[in-house]
């Protein structure tokens, strides 16, 4: 019988405090566990030295110290952890693309390795040109030299389906918790009331349609404040300035909050939930927004509308979303109406269970004789 053993690259590390990506880790790697699996998880700690191991609820992780904490201090991280996990013949997965030509080390070394591309990062804005580059140079190694490419979107997988054959090529989305109930305490501390505001949870980019929506949301008096939760840092960022000079009275920055009992709560009580990105494939926010049943306002590109289906409403500029601000959200009748479809659109394909399912059985495919 196969040893069931898995080493998972790409992120932070465990438990999750960072984003997306780690959450995700942190649930496969339980789940795994939970099913008879030896996992090992590569997190990134500050300072220097060689590795260490330590335990976290059963999971081993490999502690990679790197004193920097910018783009190459992480790029300095991914190489240490290829080059730890090409000790052994373990199956590996790798979740993003950033790095993935550090992966040619795997391939030489006869090393299976599955990979999530992620979005499409070399788009987004924020980026300078040679990050661009970098990002574009990386998209295309992954999908050339991973043993298996998982894509989290339909979009996705049509992208990569182009360079490999399709049996290559697997759509999983992201997963999130199914929030059936929350402590309203957790939002009165902020000075809420459960269906009394409305929410935007996303990091302050020009991608994410901050500026579009603070600017809709302010151009008169909503009765109801807009939270919106993100670092924002106007003294050194001009973009995070101009936001915040354009808010009204009833837009409060709440800056970043990574307590994930706070966040769930935050989605759960809102009147409804906006999601600005415009790029990338399932972004793990708007799938949270779903399970926690909240109305969903999101931007109207194909990989949101696959994402949150029928059971949203959708914008392209600052007046179409002025509009729905001015109509339909004042609809109480249509506002529980999409809490519904927004729920059922969650339970149809996005719980952990169906997701980590899916992603055992794709990685036992995988497993060394």
């Amino acid at each position: 019988m196969n040893q069931k053993k898995l080493r998972i690259l790409g992120i932070r590390g465990i438990p999750a405090i960072h984003g997306g990506f780690e959450t995700f880790a942190e649930h496969l790697a339980i789940y795994l566990r939970q099913k008879g699996w030896d996992v090992e998880v590569y997190c990134q700690v500050e300072g220097a030295g060689g590795s260490t191991t330590d335990s976290w609820d059963g999971i081993t992780r490999i502690n990679i110290p790197e004193p920097r904490l910018d783009a190459l201090g992480t790029m300095r991280f991914d190489w240490k952890c290829i080059k730890h996990a090409s000790q052994s013949k373990s199956l590996v997965l790798t979740l993003g693309y950033n790095t993935a030509i550090f992966g040619l080390f795997l391939k030489l070394k006869g090393i299976p390795h599955l990979m999530n591309m992620d979005g499409i990062e070399w788009k987004r804005k924020k980026w300078g040109v040679f990050a661009r580059i970098w990002f574009y140079f990386n998209e295309w190694a992954g999908s050339l030299l991973a043993d298996h490419l998982i894509a989290d979107h339909p979009k996705i997988q049509e992208r990569y389906s182009g360079r490999r054959k399709s049996s290559d090529v697997t759509m999983i989305p992201y997963g999130a918790d199914d929030v059936t109930q929350a402590d309203e305490l957790l939002i009165k501390q902020y000075g809420l009331q459960a269906n009394e505001y409305a929410v935007y949870i996303a990091r302050p980019e020009p991608e994410n349609s901050l500026f579009e929506v603070v600017t809709a949301f302010s151009k008169t008096s909503r009765g109801y404040p807009l939270i919106i939760l993100s670092r924002m840092m106007p003294e050194t960022n001009k973009f995070h300035k101009k936001v915040m000079s354009e808010a009204s009275d009833e837009v409060q920055f709440l800056g970043a909050i990574h307590e994930r009992e706070i966040v769930n709560a935050l989605r759960y009580f809102s009147k409804y939930y906006i999601h600005g990105h415009t790029v990338g494939g399932t972004n793990p926010s708007l799938v949270e927004a779903l399970g926690a049943g909240s109305p969903v306002l999101a931007h109207a590109n194909e990989f949101n509308r696959w994402v949150a289906g029928e059971g949203a409403h959708y914008f392209n500029t600052a007046e179409e979303l002025e509009t729905m601000f001015d109509s339909f959200v004042t609809n109480q009748h249509q506002l529980e109406s999409l809490r519904t479809m927004s729920k059922c659109r969650f339970l149809d394909s996005f719980t952990w269970d169906r997701i980590l399912s899916e992603y055992e059985r794709l990685l036992t495919k995988y497993l060394q004789s």
